[in-house]
């Protein structure tokens, strides 16, 4: 297993400087972001990835994945993936897929299964992992169980499930996250480390009580992460976690500062490596 930290609170550092900095408190690489407003812009990829890379090398880490928006094959993502695979970067996390009109699901799914296939194919010629997201909400997949459904038919050295230890939770309730993990543990590849609480908002127009969630230290929120990880464990799960550190913003329980992420990120590390 390997360790990563999601780059996008910290876009405000050199990518260099990043690289020191997770180095320094203990990761061995980065989940590094080359989409649209993110560390690299798709259109650079191939001239900044080969300068990232040379900058985690310097540093000691890696570019363990990228986090992409590319949701099917295009010859801009075509280029990215190309460069990345010459690079050695193994793993990409695709961008993502909407959920629209109430009662067009099936034909959502169907969509959503055709263009992963796109990007599965494109990816196969460069010897590197797409791996699917699952993101609670207005998303597919949303939850694990919705995963499994548009991956099953794909060998998982083709394509990879990036589960989500806050998200699985939060759609997953008491165990529906666990029995997502169950189904889709041949293609577990990557896991997103982190946490969120529940906080009530105002009422909507019939008087009901709303609630939101706010993201939440590691070891303070809903997401049972110490049973999450034991689920890990069962599935043998040998891959990569990223701890998503989205700190920043009014989504958050504080609004940090990238410094303060940093500091809150070494620890969540040292809660989850307990764990291990």
């Amino acid at each position: 297993m390997k360790f990563a930290t999601f780059t996008k609170s910290f876009q405000d550092w050199p990518i260099a400087v990043v690289c020191h900095r997770f180095r320094e408190i203990g990761l061995d690489g980065l989940d590094l972001t080359v989409r649209r407003g993110g560390h690299i812009e798709p259109e650079n990829a191939a001239e900044q990835l080969p300068l990232a890379v040379k900058a985690a090398q310097e540093a000691g880490v890696e570019i363990l994945l990228l986090t992409t928006d590319i949701t099917e094959a295009s010859p801009q993502a075509e280029k990215t993936l190309s460069t990345a695979s010459q690079l050695g970067i193994t793993h990409f996390k695709l961008g993502y897929y909407r959920y629209k009109a109430f009662g067009t699901i099936r034909q959502q799914l169907d969509e959503a299964k055709r263009q992963i296939g796109s990007v599965v194919a494109m990816a196969k010629k460069y010897s590197i992992l797409p791996c699917v997201h699952i993101h609670s909400g207005t998303f597919i997949p949303s939850h694990g169980t919705q995963l499994y459904q548009l991956i099953e038919d794909i060998p998982p050295t083709e394509v990879g499930a990036y589960a989500d230890m806050l998200h699985m939770a939060l759609e997953g309730g008491g165990d529906g996250w666990r029995q997502g993990l169950d189904l889709l543990r041949p293609w577990l590849a990557l896991v997103a480390v982190k946490n969120c609480a529940w906080q009530p908002a105002e009422r909507d127009a019939s008087g009901m009580l709303r609630w939101q969630t706010r993201v939440v230290p590691v070891a303070d929120g809903i997401s049972p992460i110490p049973s999450f990880v034991a689920a890990l464990k069962q599935a043998e799960f040998d891959g990569v976690f990223s701890l998503h550190s989205e700190y920043k913003g009014g989504h958050s329980f504080q609004d940090l500062d990238t410094e303060q992420c940093l500091a809150q990120t070494v620890s969540d590390l040292k809660f989850l490596k307990q764990l291990m």
